[in-house]
């Protein structure tokens, strides 16, 4: 077995210039991933001096949400949301006898199409909610085949209640439910980012017994400080990530990493169904309007037929499919193996890896895979709440006229999905183009993923925004979990976002007030 590192000595990219630092010891569970508002840029230090003590809270619901104004509902104005299938269903005279595994709001289906939807449909939630065990160890309770090296037992493990995963607690021994990407730079310009020969494309830290994991991530963080026009202040934390007791020696100088959380699973059926015209018709990579924003496609190569498409899932748009994407974590994140990709996740520098036991060839059976995808592709995302309140009227107007809409698409129609009908030719709010925008050097994480660069990411929809409380008990947004509210999110947007972050700087308390009881009623 290869001797350990100490340490590799590997800090996460990022920036240092117009910061006043201060290790911040929160013992926040984190994260609210995927909901972001995607992006950031600097964000200069206030003038006139160091930030008083005083300043905004974003965690306080006071900061954005009137004193007189109701609390939101949990019911949705939005065709689409599962909450109405569940009345339908389950709150009825004779309600369904699966009920009990409809228990949040991140849970529920759009619908069934007809045929054998239902039983699919719980058979996916059952593969969903199981916990794996390493091959050739009996666990009545446990699927066969996790690891050899993983991150996680499950895939509830991870996108808890199907909601968001959290960074690690700082200065702890708790990892949360963050990932480390790590490659070598791609082949050519475009191709898929290249595994590193002895991490692979993933520093997992976990492993099966007689293997060591391939290190351990911590985060500090690094206090922000700035000022509204109104001169109200605020902080912002910037993480910094660091890796130790890697056990493959130090990490190469041209590594490329990238800390990412994971995101809601809800919604992803309806991403599937949109036609490739509908997400073309919004790209501008040359910025032909002159309005800033240039979003563009990232095309990706299918594992299992060898074409480039159109990406649509995950933070850089990497994969194209909904089961690419699915298969892609089994074999990432649990170490599974899978029809599309049928090889374990061990790089060529790791004999001992290779020699661990399969629990299958593959792990995870083609019908188990179907099933474990359909049950994602129906579930609804969460629907807009409270769209006749005036204090969300007005933040829903401000939210148009400082450009989030530019590339958080309000509204979109979906195409025709061949697998479940149901999710055909429906109107939804996903509050994203779901295309490539360059978010500034602040968010970037140096890692280009096919056409992506270290600078891109896909805009996150903001579906289920103001339930991720609620859900996941925390309130953490952006790639890294960094933005610890939604206020926080604009506050860090950066390069194509940097228009619309300025203009929120200059809102009134008010108006910011509305803005974000407008994001938080979504």
């Amino acid at each position: 077995m290869p001797d350990r590192a100490p340490t590799s000595g590997y800090r996460a990219p990022g920036p240092r210039r117009g910061t006043t630092t201060r290790t911040r010891a929160c013992g926040l569970s984190v994260l609210l991933a995927l909901v972001a508002l995607a992006g950031c840029g600097p964000v200069s230090p206030p003038p006139g001096g160091p930030v008083p003590e005083r300043e905004v809270d974003f965690g306080d619901p006071a900061v954005y949400r009137d004193p007189d104004a109701p609390e939101l509902a949990y019911g949705s104005d939005d065709a689409y949301d599962g909450t109405k299938f569940f009345q339908e269903r389950c709150l009825s005279r004779n309600p369904v006898a699966y009920c009990a595994v409809l228990d949040g709001p991140f849970k529920l289906p759009v619908g069934f199409p007809a045929g054998q939807a239902e039983a699919e449909f719980l058979r996916g939630n059952r593969i969903f909610n199981a916990n794996w065990a390493p091959a050739g160890r009996f666990d009545a309770e446990a699927r066969d085949g996790l690891g050899p090296h993983y991150d996680a037992a499950g895939c509830a493990r991870c996108h808890v209640k199907n909601g968001r995963g959290r960074p690690p607690d700082p200065g702890g021994d708790d990892p949360g439910t963050l990932i480390l990407k790590i490659s070598r730079p791609a082949a050519e310009p475009g191709w898929p980012p290249q595994p590193d020969p002895r991490y692979g494309s993933q520093l997992n830290y976990r492993a099966v017994a007689g293997l060591p994991p391939k290190g351990r991530i911590s985060v500090s963080y690094e206090e922000v400080g700035g000022r509204f026009a109104d001169g109200e202040n605020y902080r912002l934390t910037r993480p910094r990530f660091a890796v130790a007791e890697t056990a493959y020696g130090p990490f190469p100088a041209d590594l490329e990493t990238s800390p990412r959380l994971p995101p809601p699973v809800i919604g992803l059926g309806l991403v599937e169904a949109l036609s490739e015209d509908d997400l073309l018709a919004r790209a501008d990579p040359e910025d032909a309007d002159g309005d800033g924003i240039s979003g563009r496609a990232n095309y990706v190569i299918d594992p299992e037929d060898g074409q480039r498409k159109i990406g649509r899932f995950g933070w850089k748009a990497g994969a194209a499919s909904l089961r690419q994407q699915t298969a892609g974590a089994l074999s990432s994140d649990m170490g599974v193996t899978s029809p599309v990709f049928p090889h374990p996740n061990c790089p060529a520098a790791e004999p001992l890896c290779r020699a661990q036991p399969q629990g299958g060839r593959p792990e995870i059976a083609e019908a188990d895979l179907r099933s474990l995808v359909f049950y994602m592709q129906l579930l609804s995302p969460a629907g807009r709440r409270e769209t006749a309140d005036p204090q969300v009227v007005r933040g829903a107007e401000l939210f148009e006229d400082i450009g989030c809409a530019a590339c958080h698409t309000v509204q979109m129609t979906s195409g025709r999905h061949a697998e479940a009908g149901v999710l055909s030719d429906l109107v939804f709010h996903p509050y994203s183009d779901f295309l490539l925008h360059d978010m500034g050097e602040d968010l970037a994480d140096g890692r280009d993923e096919f056409l992506a660069s270290g600078r891109e990411w896909r805009t996150p929809p903001l579906w289920g925004l103001g339930r991720t409380r609620g859900v996941n008990g925390h309130r953490f947004y952006l790639h890294d979990g960094r933005a610890r509210s939604p206020a926080e999110a604009i506050l860090w947007h950066g390069g194509e976002g940097a228009k619309s972050r300025d203009s929120f700087l200059r809102l009134s308390k008010a108006q910011r007030r509305a803005l974000l009881r407008f994001l938080e009623s979504l």
